[in-house]
């Protein structure tokens, strides 16, 4: 009796344990949906988590790694997590006719889920060499699982399929369990349809066509006091003329970049239009092989800004650039997908024989970045000073203030 009580409250100590660590997980998946929607939906939004380049999650999430098969890797860790405490919870309770089994189905899913940690791990930490706070929880968790589960099971695996026979004509059986494993599904499936996907559909400005929002003269007035105390630079390119020089360090494969595009590229281009305003894309990718001051690897990026500067000659920079800016991911492009549309897209016929001369040209860029203290894309500059990501409407004022005071 004496064993059996301490076997008892062993068990009821695991999966308390392993009720704590899916919570956990659950917690941190909910919290990365979450930045992972925002950053899809909203060109100004930053992630609390986003310290620098190197302690980064959107650029976790927004990788190639941060969806597999269309799915957010964030939203999967959510229903991951949660059926692991509907089986801890429900099914793992003493008086649950799954309650033996309860640990054997939480160790098989913690494996396939220690599996994926494993790999988002080595992409995050080696591929893309950027620490994700939130990333490291879930990853935590899960590990944590997994080893709590696998002791708690108390016989072999291979009998598992048996065992989960009896246990499905037992949940058919029970009114509750149908209802929770009902909630759970609909839950799971409304959470997929409801979160935004990338859909690479080339919609390039179509932002700017609508009207943009009115500015108060209160916003206005507050807009210009901040904007007076912000740091000026003085960055050695030519106004020729414009009244207002605005300086892009871009990157090709970063989705706030195509955000920003999007946002800005038909009200700059009615100022530049009237000759009011220089607008200079400079090269910042956030890839080792072109840009030494890169913290992590945009694969394809290099490719890309070389593809533009060689479509200069071609006249057709814009072209390409509509196309490169609507295809990023998740799945981020791959080189040979940029070295196919650099010949297809931009009609360039010999890109290796000009990449060396272009690598150079994106090095020179990207020096001049790291003057400028720039270690993130994108970074804009109205006439030396950086606004950050603004909303359309803001960031039109700032450039009509500029005009205003060059008066």
């Amino acid at each position: 009796m004496r064993t059996s009580a301490m076997s008892t409250a062993m068990s009821a100590n695991k999966r308390t344990l392993i009720l704590v660590f899916a919570a956990l997980g659950l917690g941190a998946s909910s919290v990365s949906s979450y930045v992972h929607y925002k950053l899809l939906t909203d060109v100004t939004y930053t992630s609390f988590c986003d310290v620098n380049t190197t302690v980064n999650c959107a650029q976790a999430y927004l990788s190639r790694y941060g969806s597999l098969f269309g799915v957010p890797v964030a939203l999967a860790g959510v229903l991951f997590f949660a059926l692991v405490l509907l089986i801890a919870g429900v099914a793992g309770r003493p008086t649950s006719p799954a309650r033996e089994t309860a640990p054997a189905y939480t160790f098989a899913l913690a494996t396939v889920g220690l599996a994926m940690v494993l790999y988002l791990g080595w992409a995050s930490y080696f591929v893309l060499k950027t620490f994700c706070i939130l990333c490291a929880i879930t990853y935590v968790s899960v590990i944590a699982i997994f080893i709590i589960s696998g002791g708690a099971t108390t016989f072999p695996m291979t009998t598992l399929p048996r065992r989960a026979q009896r246990d499905l004509r037992t949940l058919a059986t029970s009114p509750l369990a149908l209802v929770l494993s009902l909630v759970f599904v609909v839950m799971a499936v409304s959470a997929f349809a409801m979160f935004p996907r990338e859909t690479g559909s080339g919609q390039s400005g179509s932002a700017a066509a609508a009207p943009l929002p009115a500015v108060s003269d209160e916003d206005r007035a507050n807009l210009a006091k901040w904007w007076d105390v912000q740091p000026k630079s003085e960055i050695p390119i030519a106004a020729d003329g414009a009244k207002v020089v605005i300086v892009k360090f871009n990157d090709y494969q970063c989705p706030a970049c195509k955000a920003t595009y999007d946002a800005y590229k038909g009200l700059i281009a009615k100022y530049v239009a009237a000759g009011q305003v220089k607008y200079v894309t400079k090269h910042f990718p956030l890839e080792a092989e072109c840009n030494p001051y890169a913290a992590m690897n945009h694969y394809a990026s290099c490719e890309a800004s070389a593809t533009v500067i060689m479509s200069k000659a071609k006249g057709t920079t814009a072209k390409f650039e509509d196309w490169v800016f609507s295809r990023i991911g998740p799945p981020m492009l791959t080189p040979e997908q940029v070295k196919d549309a650099a010949r297809t897209v931009a009609g360039i016929t010999d890109f290796d024989a000009q990449y060396p001369r272009a690598l150079e040209e994106i090095k020179t860029d990207a020096g001049l970045g790291n003057l400028l203290q720039v270690n993130s894309t994108p970074t804009f500059f109205i006439n030396g000073r950086k606004p950050g990501i603004l909303q359309p409407q803001y960031f039109d004022a700032l450039i009509q203030l500029e005009l205003q005071r060059s008066k």
